[in-house]
């Protein structure tokens, strides 16, 4: 099979998987687990955001690289949305939307970012992101 534009029953299954990755990774982020999060991404991992692209060869530094550009303020994140923009049987595009807040539940940024979960030896994880938010 090859990428759709509109992803319909044939991508269910990539889709239903990328749709738990970020279930999974919202989840370990808000509960600052490094492990967990981990486990949501694939290595080297990849961010565009700000004409910058920063490559993470492995996991033990993105929980704190985080903190560092989220602020001191942040205390949990909120998908808005996460829409399926194309999928294919080994990858899947997201159009996501989020919310950062803080501890008194006052929002601290939004943002809008493309995430790219794929498969890879049978594990599926983000692979890569192209962000707007810093």
């Amino acid at each position: 099979m090859t990428e759709r534009d509109i992803p319909d029953t044939a991508f269910s299954v990539s889709i239903a998987a990328a749709r738990i990755v970020m279930a999974a990774h919202l989840e370990a982020l808000n509960a600052q687990d490094p492990d967990a999060l981990a486990a949501t991404m694939h290595f080297p991992h990849y961010r565009l955001s700000g004409g910058v692209m920063r490559v993470w060869q492995g996991p033990t530094t993105y929980l704190a690289d985080f903190h560092t550009r989220a602020s001191g303020d942040w205390h949990r994140t909120e998908w808005d949305s996460v829409d399926v923009l194309m999928a294919s049987p080994v990858k899947v595009h997201l159009d996501v939307r989020f919310t950062r807040f803080r501890a008194d539940g006052s929002i601290l940024a939004k943002h809008r970012s493309l995430w790219v979960i794929s498969e890879i030896a049978n594990v599926w994880a983000a692979q890569l992101r192209s962000s707007f938010a810093p």
